[in-house]
């Protein structure tokens, strides 16, 4: 499955430019502090690099989402967002998707814009959120795109694992990025969760989930957590570098995990040596 060093030194290092980019962004107008399921979070204006103006959420001392604020406000500001948009390349017949976590809702407003006739369901377990997507993140303006494009955008607010569990489905594609600050929310990466994912999905239908390194891209044991536990569950698992160099403080990288052939082309390779921990229920 490839060299055991190349694949340790790509899968660590890859994109640790990215380190600081964050600290440098300034706030520009009065913050909104809301009060969320996971304790304070932030809605503020500010400028990219660029000198772009981007209304951000902030939880945990971390970006939550981002939108721009002019023509471009349903695509998405980071880069792991527009990299969930290539379960279409892999994928192109997808029509019925599940977004696990809501935030900023920049994914589904992505589809919403570019993919006529797909339906998305999200879930966000969080009602403070929703309403804040609503009020400074053009949900509202996504759903009637979607709906007007012959799909839909609909928004359950129920937490992500009960969802799954309950046997909704099937879905073509499901997308997991649901996080507490800069914790991933673990429920939703174990064996019996990624088995209800599974369930969830139609036939060849994938998983895609957003995995965040740690100390600036240094650690990625999570990551090689959710690659081992992805391959208890799925017959093929891919990984790609999703990092923002200009946004994040973290790389990114996406999880690809389906029971079909995938095929990504710059899919990151890696053998059994790198593999972690499989993760469990409690």
């Amino acid at each position: 499955m490839g060299d055991r060093k190349s694949a340790r030194v790509a899968l660590a290092l890859a994109g640790t430019a990215a380190m600081a980019a964050a600290a440098r962004w300034l706030w520009c107008v009065r913050p909104h502090l809301l009060r969320t399921l996971s304790g304070q979070a932030l809605v503020y204006t500010t400028r990219d690099e660029a000198g772009e103006r981007v209304r951000v959420l902030r939880t945990g001392g971390v970006f939550q989402s981002a939108t721009y604020l002019d023509e471009r406000r349903m695509e998405p500001v980071f880069e792991y967002y527009r990299a969930f948009g290539r379960l279409f390349e892999l994928r192109p017949e997808a029509r019925r998707l599940l977004a696990i976590g809501g935030g900023g809702f920049a994914f589904p407003k992505l589809v919403a814009a570019r993919c006529p006739g797909v339906r998305v369901d999200v879930v966000e377990i969080d009602p403070t959120v929703v309403e804040a997507a609503r009020r400074w993140f053009f949900l509202d303006e996504a759903v009637a795109l979607a709906r007007a494009g012959g799909g839909d955008l609909r928004v359950v607010c129920d937490d992500g694992r009960a969802f799954l569990d309950r046997g909704a489905g099937p879905f073509d594609a499901i997308v997991l990025d649901a996080f507490v600050g800069a914790e991933p929310v673990r429920s939703l990466a174990t064996v019996e969760a990624l088995r209800s994912v599974r369930r969830a999905l139609a036939p060849g239908g994938i998983c895609l989930a957003n995995v965040v390194s740690r100390d600036g891209g240094a650690d990625v044991s999570f990551l090689r957590s959710v690659v081992a536990t992805a391959l208890m569950t799925f017959a093929h698992v891919e990984v790609a570098l999703a990092t923002d160099d200009e946004h994040a403080g973290e790389d990114n990288y996406l999880v690809v995990a389906s029971d079909g052939e995938l095929g990504l082309p710059d899919a990151i390779p890696f053998d059994a040596d790198f593999l972690g921990e499989a993760l469990f229920d409690d």
